[in-house]
């Protein structure tokens, strides 16, 4: 500890930026990671066959934010892509968010017509409406066609992936992808939709790259640090820590959950490479709500599009984390109850001396890449 000023768990986008900060002010960082590699999830790499893949499951940078795009161009070289996914329904494939593509492919065309007359006047011109709001209109053909999409996907799909019924879900997670109401395509429609020229982990390596900053990797942090007795310290090998710590992990294990564990899911990814074809679904990821065990399939050489022999792809399997075990946590399951159990280990960590937390699991909240960002960045300026 005397050879650095502050200690960073996570090497992932979280604590990465947060270390550069830190770094550019002059202080001594060291940056802590029990994987073999940095860039938390975002990490990519050449598979055998040359084709760049995601080890984690895709990962596209959007936002509005120009200051959050100009920051994350200061690290790497970006080009424009923008998102394309999509659905298998009945047998059939659809663009998601879903749109009137998706209405012509489920109604009569006389239905079709009718249906997207009536939303027209009913939205006033709106271009898009959560499958919440269409599922509670008033007008019984809009709210039949928000209850479809609710049986055939959402309700399917968040099964799968939350292993949770879709009414003990948070209301935000369905609202997370609207529906359409025209036939644009495009998961996002953020200003700023890019993918990194290079790879992800050229924009991690430049962004750790500062004289300042020591990386340590294969490091489990819970090994070696707890809470004190009284609730007031970090303990570092059982001694009292004298330089402040930004914690990035699990919040509830960092507490050896005491008061319960806080529930996330985690994901197994069946990969798989055909040399054959080029091609194996029409978008590079699609849900797969009414196949059995599975939610998607992320095809590596559309994401971002590359010239390569054959496609190399990942099917994921949704699973509850279960700490202790060879899993990664991915995403908070966000309920009433579990968001109360976050709240107690958050007041915790709160009266901890000179400790910050930071990140999607840190936090508890179902972060995108440019919100984790942008909180990354305030958590850095306020311990500045």
């Amino acid at each position: 500890m005397s050879e650095m000023d502050y200690l960073i768990i996570g090497a992932g986008l979280s604590g990465s930026v947060i270390a550069r900060h830190l770094a550019e002010k002059g202080k001594s960082v060291t940056v802590i990671d029990r994987r073999d590699h940095i860039g938390g999830n975002m990490y990519d790499y050449r598979d055998e066959h040359g084709i760049l893949v995601q080890k984690y499951g895709p990962h596209t940078f959007h936002t509005n934010d120009k200051s959050l795009y100009e920051y994350m161009c200061r690290f790497e070289e970006w080009e424009p892509y923008r998102l394309t996914c999509g659905a298998e329904i009945d047998g059939e494939f659809t663009p998601t968010p879903f749109n009137y593509k998706t209405i012509d492919m489920l109604y009569s065309s006389h239905d079709a017509a009718e249906l997207k007359s009536r939303i027209e006047k009913y939205f006033g011109g709106r271009k898009t409406a959560t499958v919440v709001e269409v599922m509670e209109s008033e007008d019984d053909m809009i709210s039949g066609y928000g209850r479809l999409l609710f049986e055939k996907d959402y309700s399917l799909y968040t099964s799968k992936q939350w292993g949770i019924s879709s009414e003990e879900v948070d209301v935000s997670v369905l609202k997370r992808v609207p529906l359409r109401f025209s036939y644009d395509e495009g998961y996002f429609d953020d200003t700023y939709q890019i993918m990194p020229k290079h790879s992800y982990t050229r924009f991690f390596e430049n962004l750790l790259d500062h004289r300042n900053i020591t990386v340590k990797l294969g490091v489990e942090a819970l090994n070696h640090i707890r809470v004190s007795e009284d609730g007031e310290s970090i303990l570092i090998d059982g001694q009292k820590a004298t330089v402040p710590v930004v914690y990035t992990g699990a919040l509830d294990e960092l507490f050896r959950a005491d008061s319960g564990a806080l529930p996330y899911r985690s994901l197994r990814f069946e990969w798989r490479h055909e040399d054959n074809t080029q091609s194996i679904q029409p978008y590079p990821v699609t849900a797969y709500p009414q196949r059995d065990g599975y939610t998607r399939i992320t095809e590596y050489n559309k994401l971002p599009v590359q010239q390569t022999k054959g496609t190399t792809y990942a099917i994921e399997y949704p699973l509850q984390y279960v700490p202790g075990e060879k899993q990664e946590p991915y995403y908070p399951l966000l309920t009433e109850r579990s968001q109360s159990a976050a709240a107690k280990y958050k007041r915790r960590a709160d009266k901890i001396r000179d400790f910050y937390y930071c990140g999607r699991l840190a936090d508890f909240k179902y972060y995108n890449m440019d919100q984790a960002l942008e909180r990354a960045l305030d958590v850095a300026a306020s311990i500045i």
